[in-house]
Order: structure tokens, then sequence, then C-alpha cells
């Protein structure tokens, strides 16, 4: 029988991806191998996971790669949740995705290459299975010589100032850009390049001379870091576009990353608590974990790129546009109790927008730093005070040693939202209740079924299908519940796995109002395989595998796989749903249905709904800082809807100092309204109040009181199916 890794936990990046401290409960297993501060996966051309003699020479596989190759293909046939055959279609499609993780922004390649790639289109399924993989290796080598003429161009065009007075723009996003015709016309692109990243820095009011010593070394890093790749990166980066193919959370690692992984899981990690990932010579924050000092300061966000890094709270900020990831991530780690300054720029702002300095403690990411939290509000409704507990639940955790020891006391999160609960039982209890699962992105599911197991009586919670078709029903124990009050369920777009298995629960039994965003959409369950145990002799270094080989699915019978949990009542959120989910990620698995499981709904709020959005509507038109929330998400989507920007020096200074009025503005109005002192500068503008769950505990209140019998179950109760 199988052993599934994935937890319900949320999927990591692609690609050249590292956790700042320790992973949540099971995600490092999926598809991450920690290293001396989290986890790095596969090696690209633009972010090699290696170090070596830097070389010119070209790349070629070896017959190890051959082999393993061959493994690989056939464990997709075989074990796949798709159970496709590797055939024309999917060589075609590896092909796309092998051009697009070597050159993303089509910068490098020329159309000319990439025509000449055409006639490997429906060979590279033949060039898998039978481990001849010259094909990989010769688009691999031409990216590398158009690699070194780019980077050469680059730093010819540092011998004289650009005229930054010229009206021109730059088109930074080049996703679906025409690949250049001409050199000539990819040397235009790289003026526009090249220019941008001195105009960047020259908004930070440096001189030519000292944004051209910064470029120049940038370059040169960038340089030096493609010629240290190895024939490992290579094979491994191309045999994660065939596995991205299938889908998205299957993925090949090479034997030194499998090996970093094994050695490094027992350790503990100094850190500031971010996954970081290369994208486009940017380091770029792409998940804040739980417990870190990233998620307490709330100043980092998911797209944040980090462009540099100074040592304790007064070190010289050192550029680090173009470094290695795991460079940059020496300088960021440190001792426990030590700090970090970042320089940062906003989530997908255009390049040059203004950025900020960030300071963080760094930290160990410990099992009570992402414990559940408890707080009491209490809200009015006429003459009547109302309490609402809001219970926040970071992750799915549980203290797996604790628990293996013997340790009945041991740590998790059933066990500690039980004690939480009691607690407010203790305090003279509350008229409704909050989870705040927002940026949950799961972790054991086992946790996720106990959690169930507090609001609803013994049941079944989560189904999951195998690859081969059989399913199994996941229940929850028999038990008392331990809150039968009104309940609802915030959730955003980075709630995963466990936490969409958990709300979806709570939907489908009409237990919970699920409030907030559209959640991410993982439905999906991988499998570890360590390659050596399939080869003959010893240390053979195959490295390992993860494929998806389960779904799972909701007692309805509905999967979460690519539409989430859609909420009852929607709330804004600055996370974008076509950037962010299942939904965005090519190669995902497609939402199906099986038949549902035998369970009985405890109640439905579809009569509700009405009034609770008429309520909710009408308090947040008069409500300053849910209205400050809204223009700010606003203005976000508003930078985030651009794709080029202009060259011209005084335009772009012109444009970030708009961009800062208006930030002040949308501040002093909410002061304003509030009764407030106004600010007189954007440099003192601090975090707001959390407007979106303020409203979530206003909703509860409203819940409360529209059905104060709500939980009458045995009036109501009817058959799920």
């Amino acid at each position: 029988m199988y052993q599934p890794v994935d937890q319900g936990q949320s999927p990591p990046p692609d690609a050249a991806t590292r956790r700042q401290g320790i992973t949540r409960a099971g995600a490092a297993v999926i598809a991450t191998m920690v290293l001396a501060v989290g986890t790095l996966l596969l090696g690209t051309a633009k972010a090699p996971s290696a170090s070596a003699n830097a070389t010119t020479s070209d790349f070629a596989p070896t017959e190890r790669h051959a082999k393993v190759a061959r493994l690989v293909s056939s464990m997709f046939e075989r074990s796949h949740y798709r159970q496709a055959p590797v055939n024309d279609p999917v060589s075609s499609l590896v092909l796309d995705r092998y051009l697009e993780s070597l050159d993303g922004t089509r910068s490098y390649f020329l159309a000319s290459d990439v025509a000449e790639f055409e006639k490997y289109r429906y060979e590279l399924d033949d060039a898998i299975t039978s481990g001849k993989l010259d094909p990989a290796f010769a688009i691999f080598n031409r990216f590398q010589q158009r690699n070194r003429e780019r980077m050469a161009y680059a730093q010819k065009l540092l011998d004289s100032e650009p005229d930054f007075t010229v009206e021109e723009t730059f088109e930074f996003d080049r996703e679906h850009a025409p690949w250049a015709k001409t050199p000539a016309e990819l040397d235009e692109l790289w003026r526009q390049r090249v220019k941008n990243d001195a105009l960047s820095l020259m908004l930070t009011d440096k001189t030519w001379a000292e944004t051209r010593d910064v470029l120049k070394k940038r370059y040169e890093r960038v340089a030096k870091r493609s010629e240290q790749i190895t024939a490992d990166d290579v094979f491994e980066n191309f045999m994660n576009s065939f596995a991205h193919v299938f889908d998205p959370h299957s993925s090949y690692f090479s034997p030194r990353n499998s090996e970093e992984y094994r050695i490094q899981m027992s350790l503990s990690y100094e850190g500031i608590g971010a996954s970081l990932q290369s994208v486009d010579d940017y380091v770029t924050i792409m998940e804040i974990l739980p417990g870190g000092s990233a998620q307490a300061s709330g100043e980092l966000k998911a797209q944040d790129r980090i462009v540099a890094v100074g040592q304790g709270k007064e070190g010289e900020m050192v550029d680090v546009v173009g470094w290695r990831l795991d460079d940059v991530v020496d300088r960021i780690r440190g001792p426990n109790g030590s700090f970090v300054r970042l320089l940062v720029q906003p989530a997908k702002a255009p390049p040059g927008s203004q950025e900020r300095v960030v300071t963080l403690p760094r930290k160990k990411i410990t099992l009570e730093a992402q414990a559940a939290k408890k707080e009491i509000r209490t809200l009015k409704r006429g003459d009547k005070e109302l309490k609402v507990g809001v219970i926040t639940v970071p992750s799915f955790y549980q203290d797996y040693n604790a628990r293996a020891a013997g340790d009945e006391q041991y740590r998790s999160t059933t066990r500690d939202v039980h004690k939480l609960l009691d607690e407010i039982k203790a305090e003279g209890g509350v008229d409704g209740l909050v989870l705040d699962l927002r940026e949950n992105g799961g972790g054991h599911l086992s946790e996720a079924i106990g959690l169930v197991n507090l609001f609803v009586p013994k049941g079944p919670v989560v189904q999951l299908r195998e690859t081969g078709g059989r399913v199994e029903v996941l229940e929850s124990e028999e038990g008392g519940v331990a809150y039968d009050g009104p309940l609802t369920i915030l959730v955003d777009r980075f709630s995963a796995s466990a936490s969409e298995i958990f709300a979806a629960a709570m939907q489908d039994y009409g237990r919970g109002l699920v409030i907030g965003q559209e959640t991410y959409g993982k439905g999906s369950v991988q499998n570890l395989y360590p390659l050596d145990r399939y080869a003959l002799g010893q240390d053979p270094g195959y490295g390992q595998l993860t494929v998806t080989i389960g779904m799972y699915y909701r007692v309805t019978g509905d999967s979460t796989q690519n539409r989430g949990v859609m909420p009852d009542l929607t709330l804004p959120s600055a996370i974008s749903t076509e950037e962010v989910g299942e939904s965005s990620r090519e190669g995902s698995l497609p939402w199906n249905r099986i038949r549902p499981a035998d369970f009985r709904r405890e109640g439905a709020y579809a009569s509700l709904l009405p009034e609770l959005q008429r309520d909710h509507d009408a308090r947040i038109a008069g409500d300053a800082n849910f209205q400050y929330a809204v223009k700010e998400i606003a203005a976000i989507e508003s930078m985030r809807s651009e794709k080029s920007v202009s060259l011209n020096l005084a335009k772009r200074k012109a444009e970030r100092e708009a961009r800062t009025q208006e930030q002040l503005a949308r501040e002093n109005a909410r002061r304003t309204s509030l009764g407030e002192p106004v600010l007189k500068s954007a440099t003192e503008i601090g975090d707001p109040p959390d407007a979106i769950l303020g409203e979530a505990a206003q909703i509860t209140a409203d819940l409360s009181q529209l059905e104060p019998r709500f939980m009458a179950r045995n009036a109501r109760a009817a058959p799920g199916n």
C-alpha cells in the first residue's frame, strides 16, 4: 500500500525555492529539500542549484540520466493519477514547459532558435522513454550560448550613460510576447532592460557612476552563476518540465538535492519564516510561513521582491538582484536573535516602484509560534453587547515526535483549539465564533478531520480516490462536540488543502458559514518515491520522485481541485485569483466529482444569506477601516495590471511621488473619518486594523441574532444526499 506524503499542505513553488525556517507539517516531504535554512527545489538555468568549476563546454547526458529517465517515465505511466501514456501530445507540452523554464521572459532565445527546436516537438517523449536525452541537452546548450551573449551585451551597454529624458517605455511583462526575430531586435530589448535596471537604481538617488558599478557587478554575478550549473541541473530541470506536464505538484529531485533533504530534515533552522523563489533574477517571497518573524511583523507579503540585504539594524545594504538563491539565503539566515534588513519592492509592482526597508529578527520557528490563538471581541447590537470569539489557526500541525514517544499531552491543532474552546466556555462563553484560516496552507490531514469533529458528531469528512479508482471515506471519531453555537470560517486564496477540507466539510454539513475569498483549490495527494530502491547496485544516485496518486473529494462528491471552496459571503482580498491558486498553474488536474458519501446535514444557511448580505453591505458603507482596505486593494490591482513602465526618469519620479501622495490621502481620509489626527508624510503610515477580520466578527454577530436556535439539529436534520 502506498504511503501518501501530502497531508493536506499547501503546494510549494515550482522551482528554485527555499523556506526560511522549519517548513509546516508535511510540506517539505512532497516537493522540497530542506537546506541550511529552508528548502530548495530543482535548479534551473536561471537559478542553478549546484556549485561547480566554471566551464564553457557543452553539457551532455550520462548513462545514469538515461536510466533515471526511463524509470521516471514508466512510473508516471503506471502510478500517476491521470493514467496517461507518455506520447506525442505529452512531448509537445514538455517542449513548451522546457522552453518556459529556460526563458520565461522570452529574452534570450531567437525566433530562429525556437523554430529549430520544433523538430523535437514530437520526439521528446521517445527521448525520455528511451533515455536518449540529447535533444534536451542540445536545447539547453543553445540557451547557455544565448545567455553568454546577452550578459556580454548587457555589460557593454554600461560603457555609456543612457539618455533618461527620452520618452519610451519598457514592456517588462513578456510572458506572451513574441520571440525576437533578429539579434538586433534582441539587442533593443536588452537596451531597454538595462536602461530600466539603471533607472530603478537612480530612483533611489544613486549617481550614474554608482548605478553602473552596481549593475556591472550584478551582470557579472548572473554570468558567473550560469557557468556554475552541472549536467545534473540540466537533467533535473528537463525532467521537471516533463513531470509538470502531468500536474504542477509532481517533481523529480536530483541525487544532490535528495541527499540535502535527507541530511537536513532533522536540523533546526534560524530564519525569517518565508518561502523564497528566484523569479527573473529577483528573489521573490512566495509564502509567509506560520510562526516566523515575517508573519509576526506583517510587513512582508507574498510576491514581494528582495532587492538588497543588510546585516543587523545598521549594516550596509548589499544589492542581491541576480544572485544565486542560496547565496541570498546565506545572507538572510544567521544566529537566532540577530537581525537582518531587507530592501523590498512591493508585490507585483512595476520595476523601480517605491521600495521599503523591513527589519526582522532571526528566530527559530517553533510549534508554539505556530499554535492556534484566541481573542474575544465585544460588539454592540442596539443596547445589547455580544461577544464573538476569534480563533486563528495558522496551520494544521501535530507534534509527531512527542506523539510517537507516547506523550499523551502532545501538541496539535485539534487539541489546542479544543483547549481554547474550553477556555472560552470557562470565561462565560460567546455568542458566535470565527475560525480564521487565512493564509493557512494546510498540514496534517488527520488534524483537519479532528477539527471537524469538534463541531460535528461522528461522520464522513473527506473522500480519497486513488489512481486505480478505489475510494476511501475518511471519518471523524465518535465524541462530544466542543462547540455548537453560530460559526463562521474565514478563508482567503492562500487557504489550501487541509484548510479547504475543513471549510468544505463545515459548509457541506451546514455547520458553519464560509466567508472571505475563494480558496486555493489543491485537491490532490502526492506520494514520495526514493528511486534508488528501484535500481541495482550500491549508491546508484537516482534521486527521488513525487507523483500525484490521488484526489480529495468533499462528502458531497465534489472535488476541491481547481475550484477550491467558494465562500457563502465574499469579502475583498488583495490576493489575485488569476495569479495565485491551482487554477492559475499550468497542467493542474481538472475539477470533477464522484458519488457522495452517506452523511446528514446539520443545518442550512441559504435562507439567512440575503439578510446577512444586506446587513454587511449597509455596515461596510460607513466603516472607514473597511473602505480603506477596499481602496488599498484597488490601488494594488491597478499596479498589478501594468505591463510596461516609462524609461523617462523625471516621469518615473513623478509617478512614484503621485502613488505616495495617493496612499497618504487614503490613510488621512481613514483617520479623518475616525476622528484621528492626520499624518504629514507617508513614512508615518503604519498597519491599519484588520478590517476583514473585523467584518467577519460582525457577520458572526449578525448570524447569532438571525438564528439563535440555528443548531437545533434534531428539528432540521436532513439526509446529505
